[in-house]
C-alpha cells in the first residue's frame, strides 16, 4: 500500500482510493488522477485498504471486482454491513448485466467495465461526487463513521465526540466545527477564508477576529503547550495548517 504527498494545490481536494491487484493499473490510475487534481491513495486488496481508511478520510473508492483472496464484490458487502457509505466505483472485467446488478444491489454507487478509457472513469468519479456530495451542517456529525486519531486523541465526526485516552472532553459547537474541517484536511495549508467557509458556511471577514480566537481556544484544549503548537500550527502568510502527529 502506498499513499501520495499530500499536496498544497487545493484547499478542496478530494481523496480517491483505487484498489486492485493489478500493480500496473494501480500506478496508471494514481497518476492520471492526481494529474486531474485528487489526492490518490493505493492498495492492492481488501486489508490493505481497510488499513488506509483507518487512517485517512476517503471520499471514493474506486474497486476491482475479481481480486485473489476477498473480492470486490465481498469487500463492498463488507463496507455497507459496517455502514460505511463511502461512494464505490467498480471496476471488472465482466460486462454481464448480472454482475453490474448484483454490484448495484450490494451498495456500489456506479460500475466500469474493462477494458475501459480513464477519461470515462474520471467522468464516472465526478458525477458520484457529484450526487453523494454530502450536505451536512459545518457542525453537524458526519453522515458515516469517521474517527480520526491523533496524539493522545480521538475525534469522531460521526457523534461530535473529542475523548483524551478514553475520556470525554467537553467541546463546544464552534470548536468542534473547527476540529472537524481540521481532521477533513490533514496536513493541508487553509486558509482563513477557507476555513471560515468551511467551518461557518461563510467567508472570513478583515476584522472578524472570532477565527483567530477559535484557533486559540482548541490549541488551548488540545496542545500541550499552547504557545508552541504541534497539531494546529501556523503557516505564515497563509492560515493554518492541521498535523495529526505533530511533527513541526
Amino acid at each position: 500500500m502506498t499513499e501520495t504527498d499530500l499536496t498544497t494545490r487545493s484547499t478542496s481536494i478530494r481523496h480517491i482510493l483505487v484498489v486492485d491487484d493489478d500493480e500496473r493499473l494501480r500506478d496508471l490510475l494514481q497518476r492520471y488522477l492526481t494529474e486531474q487534481g485528487f489526492r490518490v491513495s493505493v492498495a492492492a486488496d481488501g486489508k490493505a485498504m481497510t488499513e488506509l481508511k483507518r487512517q485517512a478520510t476517503v471520499d471514493l473508492i474506486v474497486l476491482d471486482v475479481m481480486m485473489p483472496g476477498e473480492d470486490g464484490m465481498n469487500i463492498c458487502r463488507r463496507l455497507r454491513s459496517a455502514g460505511d457509505k463511502t461512494p464505490v466505483i467498480l471496476l471488472t472485467a465482466k460486462a454481464e448485466d448480472s454482475s453490474r446488478i448484483m454490484g448495484l444491489d450490494l451498495g456500489a454507487d456506479d460500475y466500469v467495465a474493462k477494458p475501459f478509457n480513464p477519461r470515462e472513469l474520471l467522468s464516472r468519479i465526478n458525477a458520484v461526487l457529484r450526487r453523494t456530495q454530502s450536505q451536512e451542517h459545518p457542525a453537524g456529525p458526519s453522515h458515516w463513521p469517521e474517527v480520526l486519531r491523533f496524539g493522545p486523541y480521538e475525534l469522531n465526526l460521526s457523534n461530535r465526540t473529542l475523548s483524551c485516552q478514553g475520556e470525554k472532553v467537553a467541546i463546544t459547537t464552534a470548536e468542534f466545527a473547527m476540529l472537524k474541517v481540521f481532521a477533513r484536511h490533514p496536513n493541508e495549508p487553509l486558509s482563513r477564508d477557507r476555513l471560515m467557509e468551511l467551518a461557518r458556511g461563510r467567508e472570513y471577514e478583515a476584522f472578524d477576529r472570532s477565527l483567530d480566537v477559535q484557533i486559540s481556544r482548541l490549541r488551548k484544549l488540545l496542545e500541550p503547550n499552547p504557545s508552541k503548537p504541534v497539531y494546529i500550527q501556523t503557516v505564515w502568510g497563509v492560515g493554518y495548517v492541521f498535523v495529526p502527529d505533530g511533527e513541526r
